[in-house]
């Protein structure tokens, strides 16, 4: 292969059980959609590597690593609060590992390539749709700030699939600095099987979280850290408006990445109790439950790790409890700070003003039916004097100019740094998907690329990917696609 680009499986360390070889279906009529240049150079990859026609019969499942292959993990998963001992990998293949020129440590994963030891019946592939979804919101949400998984290349499979109807088929390489799950601990803790709990923790100490290591109670270090990333990940995710759309266990990384762009959207219109997902009925990972959530999966977890605490078992669980009630302040302090930011207000000198001025700030989105992007740009528009902000946002604007420093200027720059002038919005995500579609047309799909790669950059203002929809574009549900 160009270049003699090495990849390793380091998870190929641990047992047997924890993996399964598997093998991806070729694509009949590959083609490249899209390859993100700008992440293959930070992998150290060559700047050239997708032209090699090699590599692209691999990322296509049409040409195989000589050795070893790829795999899929073994993993379970609490599923709308409901336990499934046996998930694992059910359309993705680890394809190996790569270590950046900076030293980080990244899996590349093909996604929609075909079936798996655990499909379970189910085929393996992705619709396109889906794949074009999850590339520009992975790419939107690093180019933003947000901990997660990226998007290294979108191919077009040529072969047809079939879901409520036929659709084209694609697939994506994801890289992620590791896909270790919650669920990957639940799976093993499930079958009571403590050789492979103990090498796992491990393994993840290792990889993500040395600092553990030299622990009292390695596995208390471990909870703690991984409850502190989750806090500030989903903290990231409440003050940019992101509905993440299914928080099983299975879909949590320990790593703290976001990850499983299926069914999630962004905030257009605020509504505290918004869901999109079509097969979230309940309203279980509604935006303004995602916090609680992320709790519960943390307990989720615990429960898996509770074997490897030292202590009897009220001790373990004593233990355990204060590892966890680490998360709720965290959560509180992350979230607090980027919202004072989004208002360009110090959050160390008046944390509990800057809070109860941005709950109420919601709460005039959601009686006035406001949009959650667009609200944050009046606001700073209105500072500038540039243009006035409207009558039912005026007086929680009058009160807030009350309250910002003398500097004005040091808070322009704060929001600037904090509100993006443009996000991956649901309907234009559906244009691009439509005319992939209907008229095999790309730009708009390249266009929001190129515009969300710089989301803070203010002249994107003026483009129509900023806008929020009209009513007969706005989107209800997203769906997962498999």
């Amino acid at each position: 292969m160009q270049a003699n680009v090495q990849f390793e499986q380091t998870y190929r360390q641990l047992p047997e059980r924890f993996y399964s070889n598997e093998y991806p279906k070729p694509a009949s009529a590959p083609s490249l959609l899209a390859f993100n240049e700008d992440l293959a150079v930070s992998l150290g990859l060559p700047n050239d590597w997708i032209a090699d026609e090699e590599v692209l019969s691999l990322l296509a499942g049409c040409r195989q690593l000589e050795h070893p292959p790829p795999l899929s993990m073994y993993y379970a998963g609490h599923q709308f609060g409901h336990f499934n001992p046996s998930l694992g990998d059910g359309r993705a293949m680890l394809i190996g590992e790569i270590v950046s020129p900076d030293g980080h440590r990244f899996d590349l994963q093909l996604k929609g390539s075909g079936p798996t030891t655990h499909s379970r019946g189910g085929d393996g592939l992705a619709p396109l749709g889906p794949v074009i979804r999850e590339y520009l919101m992975s790419e939107f949400m690093f180019h933003v700030g947000v901990p997660t998984s990226r998007s290294l290349a979108a191919i077009a499979t040529g072969d047809s699939i079939y879901r409520e109807r036929t659709e084209p088929g694609g697939i994506l390489t994801r890289v992620a600095s590791s896909h270790i799950r919650f669920g990957t601990f639940q799976y093993f803790a499930a079958r009571a099987d403590q050789d492979a709990l103990e090498r796992l923790m491990s393994y993840v100490i290792e990889r993500h979280y040395p600092e553990c290591a030299t622990a009292e109670q390695p596995a208390l270090a471990l909870l703690e850290a991984i409850a502190q990333r989750t806090a500030h990940l989903i903290a990231a995710w409440q003050a940019l408006g992101f509905i993440h759309g299914v928080m099983n266990t299975d879909n949590m990384l320990v790593c703290g990445e976001t990850i499983d762009y299926g069914p999630c959207a962004l905030m257009d219109t605020f509504r505290a109790d918004q869901v999109f997902s079509s097969i979230d009925q309940g309203g279980r990972y509604a935006f303004h439950q995602q916090p609680g959530i992320g709790q519960w999966n943390l307990m989720a977890l615990a429960d898996a790790l509770l074997p490897m605490i030292n202590g009897d078992q009220d001790t373990k669980i004593a233990l355990a409890k204060g590892a966890l009630e680490t998360y709720a302040p965290a959560f509180k302090s992350a979230y607090a700070a980027q919202t004072a930011a989004k208002l360009g207000l110090p959050h160390e000198e008046t944390p509990q003003e800057s809070e109860s001025q941005f709950q109420a700030l919601l709460a005039c989105m959601q009686s006035n039916q406001l949009d959650y992007t667009q609200t944050f740009i009046e606001l700073e528009r209105g500072l500038l004097e540039e243009a006035p902000v409207r009558e039912s946002l005026k007086p929680w604007f009058d009160d807030w100019l009350k309250t910002l420093p003398l500097d004005k200027d040091s808070a322009i720059r704060a929001m600037r740094r904090a509100n993006p002038s443009i996000v991956a919005r649901n309907h234009q995500i559906e244009f691009a998907i439509a005319e992939a579609y209907q008229k095999n047309d790309l730009s708009r799909f390249h266009g929001l690329l190129g515009a969300i790669k710089t989301p803070f950059d203010r002249t994107h203002l003026e483009s129509p990917f900023a806008s929020p929809p009209q009513p007969e574009e706005t989107v209800l549900r997203t769906f997962c696609g498999t």
